[in-house]
């Protein structure tokens, strides 16, 4: 990968500018000593040439030559001449050596120069270097001073001006610095001052044209999900939605729940008299009535099974609440004035059925048929539970289910169980995390799987105090020795981050802890919950991403919405619905789904992990598919984190006549 250069451009410019100008003053400078201390050497050779010839002519009159003596020692004393040797062919004929302290003989002028009258004399001269006994003087060289002030200030004066003009071009650079780390949409419309202008226009028309792109590509899978998974008429479960949510509920140990088969009498008369319009018309209302029943069950749906049906999945309820709910569904269906053509007292029948885990799909399906049918026959609007031989044990009362959550709180009997989280290297695995799970003890030392107490634990709003002895579990694990190689993965709920003091709490708890030891820490959120309650999950995301705590989005693909939050929150992991995973190398419209949040997923950083693998099979296609990682039973069981031997005890209730 191309990496980007360190040093902005206007440092680079200006560092060549000076560089260049410190350059030219340091050669004007060099060549300048080097003229000067030529013209002083020229200088002062001419002078003692001069000197030569006076002396070559004295030594043609004798006269003169015998007065040399006494007028030659000045002259050479003024000329700052240190020895003079006049020699001949027959040796030195006169000699003058200075009195006064000199420098060292190699810091010496020496010449030698013939006599032109004379042939056959020489003079050799040891003189001191001109200007060498000079100082500073600010008078002679203050035209050089002014001149090397002058430059240094039209320097620092021109690399104040580079500057300003190149701060556009420094704040294109930052922003592209912004955009490489990943901050898109805080530097998507760029600064007025950016330069060069055109780059600046193009850079915010290509990220426009990217974000429209995004969203384009989020609407098209989005598109493509509703139209495999959604009817197109009400927005609910279509029927392959509901099998593949039913076959994947079957499959869950201690599974339980309730199952209803809305059938509309007389639909082919009502489209024949009536036409198509009118009869969509009345889908839809039905769609309405019987979504705003199934608002107050979680992890339920609700299903145009086929053109005059309707189908309902509601997990982890009583025979009692099943009837409770059958009751309510006819009721709000009753008040659906029909056309014409239907019996307004025959038109609805309901068949309801209850389910366990292990039974066959088709069989309950077929109970639904059967129910319904006996419904019919009461010739009015009406509903029949399918009678089975074994019915399902009556479940707790909200009282009895807050006792015994408020027992289990106050005594710490909350039970993590955990699995392994697997990313595919190649052939091999690396373990990514511990998924942890939250299982509890009755009194009678029965243990309830959360599927199975969630639902009440919603009924009784204590999510705040589920996930808060979750993670005063989770905090000391993360600095117990024996788990020191492990990473783990706990569950929150939105109703949770909603929540000022368990905000406060979880911020305390993150502060106190060692950031090494959060970076082993993720949080796992609810996919639905996220959709409808991003703005409140937004600003927690970006907590525990400040942190070092990884975000996982769980349940992928349960519901259907737009994945538009994993560039919001930036998301590390999210892990596809168990439901996906069944039969999902027979189950095309599953494998589209996954192909789907793998291109929204593409360049956002965010990697897909499968939960729920069973076989070999399913591996396989999903490796193929390419998915990260995978999560489920074929690599590693559920297992205890640790054993609670204490037996629980919930306080008997006092009775309201005992004194």
């Amino acid at each position: 990968m191309r990496k980007t250069p360190s040093l902005r451009l206007s440092n680079r410019l200006i560092s060549f500018v000076t560089l260049m100008v410190s350059a030219a003053i340091f050669i004007l400078f060099i060549g300048g000593t080097i003229s000067f201390k030529q013209i002083g050497n020229e200088y002062l050779e001419h002078y003692l040439i001069g000197v030569v010839n006076v002396v070559d002519e004295e030594l043609l009159q004798p006269e003169e030559a015998k007065s040399m003596t006494k007028w030659l020692p000045k002259l050479l004393k003024a000329s700052s001449v240190v020895s003079m040797e006049l020699s001949s062919p027959t040796g030195v004929v006169y000699s003058f050596q200075t009195l006064a302290v000199m420098p060292d003989d190699n810091l010496l002028y020496q010449k030698t120069l013939p006599l032109e009258l004379n042939k056959g004399y020489s003079i050799t001269f040891k003189s001191v270097p001109p200007y060498s006994a000079f100082t500073y003087s600010l008078g002679a060289l203050f035209s050089i001073t002014a001149a090397i002030a002058v430059i240094i200030v039209s320097l620092l004066w021109g690399v104040v001006w580079l500057r300003k003009q190149l701060h556009g071009s420094e704040l294109l650079e930052e922003r592209g610095r912004m955009l490489l780390a990943g901050k898109l949409d805080d530097y998507a419309i760029g600064n007025e001052e950016e330069w060069p202008a055109t780059a600046s226009l193009a850079l915010d028309n290509v990220i426009a044209e990217l974000k429209d792109a995004r969203k384009e590509r989020s609407r098209f899978d989005t598109f493509i999900r509703t139209h495999t998974f959604l009817d197109q008429l009400t927005g609910s479960a279509n029927r392959v939605l509901f099998d593949s949510k039913l076959e994947s509920t079957l499959q869950e140990s201690e599974s339980q729940g309730v199952l209803l088969l809305l059938r509309i009498n007389g639909w082919e008369e009502l489209i024949e008299e009536s036409g198509k319009a009118v009869g969509d018309e009345l889908i839809v209302e039905i769609g309405k009535q019987l979504n705003n029943v199934m608002q107050r069950y979680s992890d339920s749906v609700l299903s145009r099974y086929y053109q005059s049906d309707f189908a309902l999945l509601i997990p982890q309820q009583s025979l009692k609440e099943a009837k409770v709910l059958a009751s309510q569904c006819l009721k709000v269906i009753e008040k659906i004035i029909p056309p014409k053509s239907l019996d307004i007292d025959n038109w609805c029948h309901i068949g309801v059925s209850m389910y366990v885990s292990g039974e066959r799909r088709g069989r309950l399906m077929d109970e639904l048929d059967m129910a319904h049918r006996s419904a019919l026959l009461q010739n009015n609007n009406s509903w029949s539970l399918f009678k089975k031989q074994q019915q399902l044990t009556e479940s707790l009362g909200s009282v009895r289910w807050r006792n015994l959550f408020d027992a289990i709180f106050s005594q710490d009997q909350l039970i993590l169980y955990k699995q392994s989280t697997f990313l595919f290297d190649g052939a091999d695995l690396n373990p990514l995390h511990l998924e942890l799970f939250s299982r509890i003890k009755d009194e009678n030392g029965v243990q309830i799987k959360a599927s199975r107490f969630l639902p009440a634990i919603a009924q009784v709003g204590y999510q705040i105090k589920l996930d808060a002895a979750v993670l005063k579990q989770v905090f000391p694990l993360l600095s117990d020795p024996e788990f020191s190689q492990h990473s783990f993965s706990v569950h929150l709920h939105v109703k949770s981050l909603q929540n000022s003091g368990f905000i406060r709490q979880l911020r305390n708890r993150l502060l106190q802890t060692p950031r090494a030891q959060l970076q082993r820490l993720s949080f796992e959120l609810v996919e639905g919950q996220v959709v409808t309650y991003l703005d409140a999950v937004r600003p927690v995301a970006k907590l525990i991403k400040s942190f070092g705590c990884q975000l996982i989005v769980e349940q992928a693909g349960r519901t259907i919405v737009s994945t538009h939050y994993i560039k919001d929150l930036n998301v590390d992991y999210i892990k596809l619905h168990r439901s996906l995973m069944k039969d999902i190398p027979q189950r095309y419209e599953n494998q589209l789904f996954v192909r789907s949040l793998l291109g929204a997923c593409e360049n956002t950083g965010s990697q897909v992990l499968a939960v729920g693998i069973e076989n070999k099979k399913e591996l396989k296609v999903i490796k193929e598919l390419g998915v990260e990682g995978a999560q489920g039973r074929i690599f590693e069981a559920e297992t205890a984190l640790f054993h609670h031997k204490e037996k629980l005890s919930i306080p008997k209730r006092r009775s309201r006549w005992e004194k």
